[in-house]
């Protein structure tokens, strides 16, 4: 199984989304309706939900009135909305993640291939409509997945990178070290870019762009990595 562009892989966010819903990791497609994953009705349900009042005033009721099935049926799958959200958060983001990663191209080293599909995943990350709600709206639903614990998606993309970070040492052009660790280190940084970037950015200096951070975050990467 090539990790540089693969089907992502399966799970869910349910034993952690009782608690609450799950964070977050060549050229992304658009984070918009065409890129989304093929899926269930109700997770369709509950995004169009979240992405129309958040979250918090997402109800069971609301998500069975747009899925058009009954609320018993919901609560024998979820127990709660926060549920349901994580596991649509689950779908979203590895979805993104999976869709960033670069076809393999002759003659190009794997490192260039993760760092190109982990500078696309950020843009496709802050550019997804429902990341960009739940940032806006209800982020200390992120909270946990930045503090407290690892979920569902994150386990995913850490898969997704130590396994590319494993075709690197074998090809030489990743820098030899433990692929666990890298693979962590490698997505605290990308996952900083993700929720912090607009706390950074300058709209008044070209030089402080999303863009110029983006080029930054391509620097760190390349030079974290190369042997």
């Amino acid at each position: 199984m090539t990790p540089i562009r693969h089907n992502g892989p399966g799970g869910s966010e349910r034993s952690d989304a009782s608690a609450a819903t799950d964070a977050p990791g060549g050229t992304a497609r658009p984070a918009d309706d065409t890129a989304r994953p093929a899926g269930d009705p109700v997770l369709d349900a509950v995004r169009d939900c979240v992405l129309a009042v958040g979250v918090r005033r997402t109800t069971m009721t609301d998500v069975a009135r747009r899925a058009g099935v009954s609320r018993m049926t919901l609560y024998r799958r979820w127990p709660d909305v926060r549920s349901l959200v994580g596991d649509l958060m689950t779908r979203e983001w590895i979805g993104v993640a999976t869709g960033a990663m670069p076809e393999r191209r002759p003659g190009v080293p794997t490192r260039t291939l993760i760092v190109d599909g982990l500078v696309a995943g950020v843009a496709a990350f802050r550019a997804h409509p429902l990341f960009r709600k739940i940032l806006d709206v209800d982020p200390e639903l992120l909270l946990p997945y930045v503090l407290d614990r690892r979920g569902a998606s994150q386990e995913a993309l850490l898969e997704l990178i130590a396994e590319g970070l494993r075709e690197g040492h074998a090809d030489g052009s990743v820098r030899p070290g433990h692929p666990a660790l890298q693979a962590r280190s490698v997505l605290l940084v990308v996952q900083s870019f993700t929720l912090s970037l607009r706390t950074m950015t300058d709209p008044d200096a070209p030089d402080l762009s999303d863009e110029a951070f983006l080029a930054e975050l391509r620097t760190i990467l390349e030079r974290t990595l190369t042997p």
